[in-house]
């Protein structure tokens, strides 16, 4: 079956690097497929793009942009905030932290710069502003089911044998 823009249930094994360099940033080979259901917005959008029209056993490698990737660094996405909120965390430059947003979801920051009194943090993606390199295999392609389509999850968000309590 060949990858369609939308509701093809895709696995795909995949290695990422920033354009230019050797380093690894992420992997999934030898481990489970990243499984995801095309044009739900589960993965960037250029790496979505460029698996249409492929198939099982088919790779590739794929740049995407910066603008069809994590985007652009945003500059509104940098803020000072006062240093009391960092209280007994040992604060280093470019150190990842990670809270919770207004909505409840889990939020990343990167620390910038600090001070004695403020701690200016980038809100950015890290992977903002950078051009990604994958490459990929498929490993699952097939139409996804009426229900994984209502539900957006691979698998439609039933267990089939019974065990979730659903009765199937």
């Amino acid at each position: 079956m060949i990858i369609e823009k939308e509701n093809s249930v895709v696995g795909i094994e995949y290695e990422l690097k920033e354009a230019g360099k050797d380093e690894v940033i992420d992997s999934n080979k030898g481990s489970m497929p990243l499984e995801f259901i095309t044009g739900k917005g589960y993965i960037i959008p250029g790496l979505e793009k460029e698996l249409e029209g492929m198939k099982i056993g088919d790779t590739k490698t794929i740049t995407v942009p910066a603008a069809e990737g994590y985007g652009e660094i945003d500059p509104q996405a940098f803020q000072e905030v006062p240093r009391e909120q960092f209280e007994g965390i040992d604060l280093q430059k470019g150190m990842t932290l990670y809270g919770q947003g207004e909505g409840g979801q889990t939020i990343q920051v990167r620390v910038v710069n600090f001070d004695d009194e403020k701690v200016k943090i980038d809100f950015n993606h890290p992977l903002a502003g950078k051009d990604l390199v994958f490459d990929v295999k498929v490993v699952e392609a097939r139409p996804a089911t009426e229900d994984e389509i209502a539900t957006g999850q691979v698998g439609g968000g039933h267990c089939q044998d019974g065990s979730c309590g659903c009765g199937h």
